[in-house]
């Protein structure tokens, strides 16, 4: 005897038998009350959701000998033939669209549409696997789909409607199907089971459901499977359906091994945990399906530990032992660690796609689990009354800071907000990190906790100093590398809000200076003095090449190193812009050839200083860092030829300086730079030769050393013609 399958025995004759589409079957029934059907449709959707099974029922309904009606007799003879044991109508044609999808099976198509229905109302045709349909097919159907007879209707079905070709679409009422919720999927096997006479032990029928994944027909079949190869119970007729024979089936993992190893993840027994991961392996569970499994009790222990009593409203067919046992494993764990151990376990299952060796990221995935779990109970939150100050990596270790200590950062974090009105948080950042007066061989990043925290009220280049180790502290919190950066520097001067610092290199400068996207060192520590501060500063970054003699390196308290009082040197004409075209050069510039009186004054030697002029200092406004130009200059002088003798006619390479444009280049876009020691070249006799009664004519070099010009492109002069 050959029995029925469940999907089929159980299906729906009517709309309102069909379980989680109210989207659908509510538009269709209310259509055919109000006799507004249109001539053709699309049902698309997820595999073994009800989309045929729909297209028969309406066909039913239309075809009804009572009808158009939403609600089928299930009495006449189109009824029972549309039924579940009916052998179909000749008025209602299925068509499987993906052996018939050409041209040839359209144009049949068409011929057939011509005549009249033989006894129903309507002549339907149900075209399941629309999308299989060829793009030649769907035209050669498009005409008669878009203006059909009266008596012809079309329904088309499909899970990828997306191949379906816009113009059939266009003139179709699309439905869309989705797959069943789990509860309503739940609510229907469990009738079902009723209905069958079959008993099922519980955690079987969640098994079931998750199994088939919201589609009514793959659930009835899995279902139909296990109840297929379950013996009766002991004593009675009835088939009873095992727990442990739905695990073993359906590959799932068995409630009681994912219960040891959350168990032993909860304790950090390593013993327990590799123990069950070995039975994992040696039973022959696939490691991927076990590390999916334990994901999915990692999020209802989730969610058993955020709801609490209300967790049954969630996880629907869960029984009150067991959701009182994973209240229990909940508790053990906290919500805070569950949320880590679920990501170790999210990342282990996405690191298993495609890999070599499941075993060995499982395996693997064990030893973070447990190793995060030790790291949490070593880093326990100590007894009350003791504060936990946070030292930065690499920092000396250093006596926690006694309970006694707290009371003197009280006065600092109560005074008034008139007192300090441009530092709002100075009394915050010193509880977390105290600050000590830094020296000049204080370590930059080690903050000693244990000094006097930052007095509140304006912020001076004094307290800047006090500061500066919190600043640090705070800094290397942001970016590590800002940190190393600022731990070199030496604070020089605070000006309002202009800071001033000097660094031992010009690469440090350059560094410090970069902006990527609006972030760099600069903005960082900028947040850094923020945060403890309360201040939003500007600066000035100097190369300080001196060493020690200049400062005290990286420590912020040594005094600044004191300024050589010289001569400003003048500003050199700006050299002229490149063209952008390149058109040949037909004119030249005339400028007149200077004098001994406009010559340059005399180098005062490479002891010299060459400042910038006072009153020449510009400073950006935020968020973008300070930018200063200084216009500095640095000229040799010109040696005169010796009386009487005349030189060779030629080029000679002018003399080794830095012009502005240079200097724009190594302090970045929006630096500032101070003043830097020139590297003197020893100077370069100009070229000059005597011809034409005295007449002197200055050679390449002079004209770029003492008129500032820049020759673009020389080219031979041509005289123009007429083509030219």
């Amino acid at each position: 005897m050959v029995t029925t399958a469940l999907y089929r025995r159980y299906r729906p004759e009517s709309f309102g038998e069909m379980i989680g589409q109210s989207q659908v079957t509510e538009p269709l029934m209310t259509a055919l009350r109000s006799d507004r059907v249109g001539h053709a449709y699309l049902f698309s959707g997820p595999r073994g959701c009800g989309k045929t099974t729909s297209a028969r029922i309406l066909a039913r309904c239309l075809n009804c000998a009572s009808g158009p009606t939403d609600t089928p007799c299930g009495t006449c003879e189109s009824c029972v033939e549309l039924g579940r044991g009916g052998g179909g109508s000749l008025d209602v044609v299925e068509i499987d669209a993906a052996s018939h999808n050409g041209v040839d099976d359209a144009r049949d198509l068409r011929e057939r549409a011509v005549f009249a229905p033989a006894r129903d109302r309507f002549k339907i045709f149900i075209l399941d696997e629309a999308h299989m349909v060829t793009p030649q097919g769907f035209n050669a159907l498009l005409k008669l789909v878009e203006e059909p007879p009266e008596h012809v209707k079309f329904i088309f079905a499909t899970t990828e409607p997306e191949k379906v070709i816009g113009t059939i679409r266009s003139r179709t009422h699309h439905y869309p199907f989705r797959l069943v919720p789990p509860g309503a999927m739940l609510e229907y096997v469990e009738q079902l089971c009723a209905q069958e006479g079959v008993d099922v032990e519980p955690g079987v029928l969640p098994l079931v459901v998750r199994a088939g994944g919201g589609s009514p027909r793959d659930t009835l079949s899995l279902l139909d499977q296990l109840i297929a190869g379950s013996d009766p119970a002991t004593g009675s007729g009835t088939v009873l359906v095992t727990y442990a024979r739905a695990v073993a089936l359906l590959g799932y993992t068995h409630a009681e091994l994912l219960d040891e190893v959350v168990e032993a993840f909860a304790a950090a027994d390593a013993a327990a945990a590799f123990g069950a991961i070995d039975r994992v392996v040696q039973t022959g569970q696939d490691p991927r399906r076990f590390v999916d499994d334990l994901l999915e009790r990692l999020r209802d222990l989730i969610v058993v530990g955020a709801t609490g009593d209300g967790a049954s409203a969630v996880l629907r067919g869960v029984s009150a032992e067991d959701l009182a046992r994973m209240k229990r494993q909940a508790d053990a764990f906290g919500t805070a660690r569950l949320s880590r151990v679920a990501d170790l376990v999210i990342a282990t299952l996405d690191d298993m796609t495609g890999a070599t060796s499941p075993r060995l990221q499982l395996e693997l995935m064990v030893a973070r689990v447990l190793a995060k779990g030790t790291d949490a109970a070593a880093g326990a939150v100590p007894a009350a009354g003791a504060p936990t100050v946070s030292t930065p990596a690499g920092a000396a270790a250093t006596p926690s800071v006694a309970p006694a200590a707290a009371p003197p950062a009280a006065p600092a974090a109560a005074a008034p907000a008139a007192a300090a009105p441009a530092s709002p948080a100075p009394a915050a950042a010193a509880a977390v990190a105290p600050a000590s007066p830094a020296g000049p061989d204080t370590a930059a990043p080690a903050a000693a906790p244990a000094s006097a925290p930052v007095p509140a009220g304006p912020v001076t280049e004094q307290r800047m100093r006090d500061a500066w180790p919190d600043i640090l502290g705070r800094l290397e919190g942001i970016s590590r590398s800002s940190w190393m950066l600022a731990s070199g520097a030496r604070i020089v001067s605070l000006d309002d809000d202009v800071l001033t610092l000097s660094f031992s290199s010009q690469n440090d400068v350059a560094k410090f200076k970069q902006l990527a996207a609006g972030k760099g060192p600069s903005e960082d520590l900028r947040q850094a003095i923020m945060a403890v501060l309360g201040i939003r500063v500007k600066y000035i970054a100097r190369f300080e090449g001196s060493g020690p003699a200049g400062g005290s390196g990286g420590s912020p308290g040594g005094a600044p190193a004191p300024s050589t009082s010289v001569r400003t040197a003048p500003p050199r004409p700006a050299p002229a812009a490149a063209p952008a075209s390149a058109a040949p050069v037909t004119e030249w510039a005339v400028a007149p050839i200077p004098s001994d009186a406009d010559a340059p004054p005399p180098d005062p030697g490479p002891a010299a200083v060459v400042t910038a002029a006072p009153g020449q200092l510009a400073v950006d406004e935020e968020p973008e860092e300070a930018a200063t130009i200084r216009s500095a200059t640095r000229t040799a002088t010109l040696a005169p030829a010796p009386e009487g003798q005349v030189l060779p006619e030629a080029d000679v390479a002018p003399s080794i300086e830095r012009d502005d444009d240079e200097d724009l280049d190594e302090m970045g876009d929006g630096g500032l730079d101070a003043p830097v020691p020139p590297t003197v070249a020893p100077p370069i006799a100009p070229i000059v030769t005597v011809r034409n009664d005295g007449v002197q004519r200055y050679g390449e070099a002079v004209i770029r050393q003492v008129l500032g010009a820049t020759f673009v492109r020389e080219e031979p002069y041509q005289p123009p013609t007429r083509f030219s």
